[in-house]
């Protein structure tokens, strides 16, 4: 558990509240709160939660009965950061990214930082993310990392942490981009009132990044398009989303071919070759030819096109090695290998299960850390000391014994809170915040990305698939140029809208 000097569990920072009163970043929406009350921000959460199912924004859990299609909740009181910052945040993204694809680089290469003794050689050979086809290959301008999803949480005022990375195909942008959307409807006087660093322009920054990624064999105006599994994946509204925003196809495998090492889309005007494609398939289902044989989700020669340099595949296959969190504690000496920096953005203190001494800490002290399967996700499979059960602490220290390898243990930080509508009032949340990275030519970063709330009461789980909702995230310049209040709560224009967004 994290403690203070004094050995003390920890306070979590109010990011709204501090002992001298509201933070600056937050005294507009303090203010708003306090002219309008609780029954106009209830008003507005049901207006939003109206506006979310009339778009369609869901996201998909299966295997739990019912219905599979669900709104995902949002809370309407915004999670802000100043510029400064934001700004502090982006430069240790930008490094962390350059560093991650370095590392796959090297993986499917010379694995020279395996020879230098700085990463076991075991937590690449022996890892199912290790992808054997992708070694001697080098994707166009060596980037593997096209869209990144790196996962932070703060515990203080300048105190921000890495939780992990996500590099094979991070999901969420586009309840960012729609949160945004809601807001500027929802509050357009106190939106005006803030100067709000836009975020909407996320998909042409995404398609510029695709495109910067054709292949050699390119001419012309790349071709770029969406891979999705299909209707029944979760993020499946995203993909589309996506599709929309940018002005590209989102095709199925059935609806791609491969003829001469080439990839074409079947389309009413016949074949087209496609150069670029942002692929949600995993890496198992992506080419039946070399990964799994019964797969129906992907293309058939697909990979062996990608060799030829006759398409871009985004992300690379094989760039989920960089996502194992029994790689994650080695990421700041990646930084330092690869970039001769010192890392600017912490990680994590992190136990490796698998190591005989970390492995007796973790045992000794289930009550008091975190434990995560080492190739999880989406909040499954994961022990929260300090909320847990002797049974399930139990269980879990029979797992671990079992097969260490497959768990590491974090202690349970004080994750920030942000105030949040909770039935019966305002109440703080826990947080974390999923910035979004984008490699091309150039590192591009929307400011802000995707914050994540734990809705329950003392809850550190903000996956959505575990009950968590989202709040847009705002930042705002330090030093606002003044402006009127406004007290407007009507619709904004759609032309204010897109200014703004």
């Amino acid at each position: 558990m994290d403690r203070d000097a004094a050995g003390q569990p920890r306070r979590a920072f109010d990011e709204m509240q501090e002992e001298a009163g509201v933070r600056p970043a937050y005294a507009g929406i303090a203010a708003w709160i306090a002219q309008h009350g609780l029954a106009a921000l209830g008003a507005k959460r049901t207006e939003a939660e109206a506006l979310f199912r009339r778009v369609g924004i869901t996201f998909a859990v299966y295997g739990e009965g019912g219905d599979p299609e669900r709104l995902i909740p949002f809370d309407v009181i915004p999670r802000i950061l100043a510029r400064s910052e934001w700004d502090r945040l982006a430069r240790g993204l930008t490094q962390r990214v350059r560093a991650l694809n370095a590392f796959i680089g090297d993986v499917y290469a010379g694995q020279e930082i395996v020879r230098a003794g700085r990463v076991p050689a075991a937590l690449i050979a022996d890892n199912e993310a290790f992808c054997k086809p992708m070694l001697g290959f080098r994707p166009p301008a060596g980037v593997f990392t096209h869209i990144s999803g790196i996962d932070l949480v703060r515990t203080g005022s300048d105190d921000f942490y890495v939780l992990e990375d996500n590099c094979r195909t991070p999901s969420g942008v586009s309840y960012m981009l729609e949160n945004r959307e809601a807001m500027l409807r929802l509050f357009p006087g106190l939106c005006s009132d803030h100067r709000l660093v836009p975020v909407g322009h996320y998909p042409e920054e995404l398609l510029e990044t695709l495109k910067e990624a054709a292949p050699p064999n390119c001419t012309g105006r790349p071709c770029v398009a969406i891979l999705t599994p299909g209707h029944f994946n979760s993020a499946y509204y995203e993909h589309c989303f996506l599709a929309d925003e940018m002005g590209v196809e989102v095709v199925e495998g059935a609806d791609l071919f491969v003829r001469d090492d080439v990839v074409y889309m079947r389309t009413t005007a016949g074949p087209k070759r496609v150069d670029v494609l942002y692929r949600r398939v995993d890496d198992d289902y992506l080419d039946p030819r070399v990964f799994r044989p019964e797969s129906m989700l992907g293309v058939p020669g697909i990979f062996a096109a990608y060799r030829a340099g006759n398409i871009t595949l985004a992300n690379a296959p094989g760039a989920g090695i960089a996502d194992d969190k029994a790689i994650y504690p080695f990421v700041p000496e990646m930084i330092r290998f690869y970039l001769g920096e010192e890392p600017l953005l912490q990680n994590v203190p992190t136990f490796l299960c698998e190591r005989d001494a970390d492995r007796a800490h973790v045992l000794d002290n289930l009550g008091e850390l975190v434990v995560k399967l080492a190739r999880g996700s989406g909040g499954y499979g994961m022990l929260v000391g300090p909320h847990s059960t002797k049974a399930q602490q139990e269980e879990f220290a029979a797992r671990i014994r079992a097969r260490p390898q497959d768990y590491i243990a974090q202690p349970t930080l004080a994750l920030s809170t942000v105030p949040t509508l909770a039935e019966g009032g305002i109440a703080p949340r826990h947080v974390d915040l999923r910035p979004y990275v984008l490699m091309g030519r150039e590192v591009r970063i929307v400011p802000g990305g995707l914050t994540r709330v734990a809705l329950r009461e003392g809850s550190l789980v903000v996956n959505s698939s575990q009950g968590g909702g989202t709040k847009d995230t705002w930042v705002v310049e330090d030093r606002p140029e003044p402006m009127p209040q406004s007290q407007s709560m009507g619709a904004m224009s759609q032309s204010q809208s897109q200014r703004q967004g």
